[in-house]
Formats: C-alpha cells, structure tokens, sequence
C-alpha cells in the first residue's frame, strides 16, 4: 500500500531528499498463520539528483514458509517535457525461501516425519526494470519488478508448497486535483497482470487536508474494499494506516487486514517539498 520503490526502480531518488519507510502488513487477522509482511526501504538522490539508488528488504511468512529478501535500485532521471521528469531504473536482488515443518509435529503426530523435516533453504536472484514519470501534479509508472521465474524446488514430491515466482507487470498512474486553498484529491491506480491468475487492478481516492492528512479508500473489484489515512507529523516524519477487508464470503471469513507505516524525510530545509506529499 505505501511501497512504490519494491513495485518500480525508478522511483529511487524522487523524492528530492534522502527517504526512509518502514512498513508491517497482517492479512486475515482471524486466521492462523495467516500472511505477514515486513518491509524496510531507503533511497536517495545523487550526482545533482540525476540519479537515484535505493534498498529494499521484504520478510513475508505465511504458516511455516519464510521469504526475505533484498533488492538495490538504481534510477537515471532526465527532464522530460518542462516540468516534468522521466526516470528509468534497475533493480537487482536475491529472494531466500524456506520451509519449516517442524513446530507442526505436535499436531500430526511425532511419528510424521514428512513434517519432522525442514527444506533447504533456496536462495534465488532476481532482477527487474521501470520507468517513471512524474510531476508536481500526476505520475505514471510501468515496471516488472521481477523477470525470472525461479522455481522453488522441494525433495519431498508429495509437497504442496512446490511453486515458482511468476513474472509480474504494473502500471500505474495518479493525478492531483486542487480544490481550493486546503485541499486535494488525487484518483489513482494500479493494474498487475501474471500469466498465473487474471489481471487484477486497484482503484483509488484520496483527499489532501491543508497539506497534512490524507484520507481516502480503494477498491480492488471482485476481492476486496478499504480505507488508507495518513498523517504529515513534521515535515519530516509521516505516520500511515491501512485497513482492508474482503467482498467474497470465504476471504471474508478470514478476517481483515491492516498495514501500519512510517515514513522520515532527510530534509531539514524551511519550505516544503511538495512531490513526497501527493506521491
């Protein structure tokens, strides 16, 4: 919901400042093992911020299965157009995978040894490319974030966690509305297309309050509904909440999702830098 540096490289740097997010995702809060995510990102500009580079680490777990990864990001930034900005990036990574049946023995039985063992970690490369384009008033990116699609191997020909990364592609676009004085409303959205399920897309809006709350929902049709508020504490640090639930029966029985942020921009300047605000 907050991650627009792990969706596309050539975010990296457009911020203007040296910005730091991290992020906690808890999906299906009344199931077990439900999915978790932890995500931690860095990026700045360089060289007369005509480039940017950037980190990323990601930690999700669903029941026994772990993924961490770590991804760096580079982006060249050009004018495009007057105002406006073009940047192209990169982004290089490894993703280490690994299940563990272990802590479930006590359920099955001792004697089960298909769940007495744990896989071999598998540590896989990556990589993927973007382009961004941007403004003071509206933005739109294309990027896959990841082109190989690695399979995840298991020595146990019965498991049902045997799967591979598919190749993932998005596009996005926003733009700010000004409606008067104190405030904005920026329409956006999100499409993602795999070979491994339909084509699926995020619509959303949000109103900018006097510069310093956002409030807003998105819709992704046919799965799920939400609302997002966030808050510019200082002009440094912002603090974001997401909440989420489901419009089928059964996902809905799972319970819902939330996702906490916060955010801290190196900018220690008088005036305001208005691109991290609307983007």
């Amino acid at each position: 919901m907050f991650n627009t540096l792990a969706l596309n490289p050539a975010y990296a740097g457009t911020n203007g400042v040296l910005s730091a997010m991290v992020a906690s995702r808890h999906q299906w809060m009344g199931f077990e093992d439900a999915p978790t995510t932890q995500t931690f990102t860095i990026h700045t500009p360089f060289a007369k911020k005509n480039f940017g580079t950037g980190l990323t680490v990601i930690h999700d777990q669903i029941g026994p299965v772990t993924n961490t990864s770590a991804w760096f990001d580079y982006a060249y930034h050009l004018r495009f157009n007057g105002k406006a900005k073009l940047a192209l990036g990169l982004k290089g990574g490894f993703s280490y995978f690994q299940k563990d049946l272990s802590q479930y023995m006590n359920e099955v039985g001792a004697d089960d040894q298909a769940y007495a063992e744990t896989t071999e970690p598998q540590l896989l490369p990556n990589f993927g490319f973007g382009a961004y384009l941007w403004s003071d008033r509206y933005y739109v990116g294309l990027s896959t974030p990841r082109l190989i699609e690695n399979e995840l191997d298991d020595s146990d020909p019965s498991s049902t966690f045997i799967s591979k990364e598919n190749r993932l592609y998005l596009l996005m676009a926003g733009y700010v509305f000004p409606l008067g004085a104190e405030l904005k409303l920026k329409p956006s959205f999100i499409v993602r297309a795999t070979e491994s399920a339909p084509v699926s897309f995020d619509i959303n809006l949000n109103l900018l309050i006097r510069e310093k709350l956002w409030i807003g929902g998105f819709f992704r049709p046919d799965e799920s509904i939400g609302g997002i508020v966030k808050y510019q504490i200082t002009n440094q640090l912002s603090a974001g909440y997401a909440y989420e639930t489901g419009l089928k029966d059964l996902v809905s029985q799972f319970g819902d999702t939330h996702e906490v942020m916060l955010s801290f921009e190196f900018n220690f300047r008088k005036e305001k830098i208005l691109n991290p605000r609307y983007f």
